[in-house]
């Protein structure tokens, strides 16, 4: 039975999406892209946070964070195509709303659904000073990841598709590796609601936020139809967005939530056995 109700919370999570690719067709894919994403949100329905508010509250920050935020703001740099340059306010207010959507589907199907369990880890946190280092130094090992794999990949896979893209960067000289800096502390403090309210180990959680930044900021918006990448460039934009983002999820658990210390009845336990 709840097998049954995580897929049924996959399925509906995923017609947001869908609905707003009504008339332009492509009905398909934007429903296997929101699928996708309300998957990838699962163990947070049943380890995160209960209550429909406390949901959206952690599911909210990441998606429009990620999703909207950080893909809009790196297009509106590297690519000069009039869709995105002419409308650009626009495109952010039409996303914002789409994914704060998805966000509140995504709660309230988790409350209907009764997929939240009392059981799970306690959570462990730092203290608010040393949190806001370790948020420091994410945003740094997000520019190192996307220098070291954005670098490589194009190079290697997508420099024909932007041939301006040198240009660009250098025009903007430091600006560009401070704009990166500052997505890297953005996407890093998205994923810090649901870091600190994710009810599974340090390790599972890990996993979870380095699947959850691929998806919402790679593999979900690559699904979507568009007319300004060729599939193979989508392709290649996914493997890189993963290379990237995977990674900075991973990192921003194993430094935000410290490993929980052994109580002193199982250090004893420990010792004698």
């Amino acid at each position: 039975m709840k097998i049954a109700k995580v897929v049924l919370y996959c399925l509906l999570g995923g017609l947001p999406l869908a609905a707003a690719a009504m008339g332009t067709g492509g009905f398909g894919w934007c429903w296997l892209a929101g699928t996708v994403l309300a998957a990838a949100f699962v163990p947070v329905a049943i380890f995160g946070p209960k209550g429909v508010f406390r949901q959206f509250g952690v599911i909210a920050p990441l998606l429009l964070v990620t999703s909207v935020l950080c893909l809009w703001s790196e297009a509106l740099i590297l690519v000069p195509a009039p869709e995105i340059q002419e409308h650009a306010v626009a495109n952010l207010i039409g996303e914002s709303v789409i994914f704060g959507a998805i966000a509140a589907v995504l709660a309230i199907l988790a409350a209907v659904l009764k997929l939240w369990r009392a059981r799970g880890e306690n959570v462990e946190l730092h203290s608010p000073g040393r949190l806001a280092a370790m948020v420091a130094v994410c945003a740094f090992a997000y520019v190192l990841y996307y220098l070291v794999f954005g670098a490589f990949t194009y190079k290697y896979f997508t420099a024909g598709y932007y041939p301006d893209a040198p240009k660009i960067v250098a025009r903007l000289g430091i600006w560009f590796w401070v704009i990166e800096v500052g997505r890297g502390v953005l996407m890093t403090l998205s994923m810090t609601p649901i870091i600190r309210t994710l009810r599974m180990s340090r390790m599972q959680t890990a996993i979870v936020l380095g699947l959850l930044m691929w998806v919402a900021g790679g593999l979900t918006p690559l699904l979507l139809p568009n007319t300004l990448m060729a599939p193979m460039q989508r392709l290649f934009h996914t493997v890189e967005i993963f290379t990237q983002n995977f990674p900075l999820g991973m990192t921003a658990v194993l430094l935000l939530r410290p490993k929980r210390a052994k109580s002193a009845a199982g250090m004893a336990a420990a010792i004698t056995a």
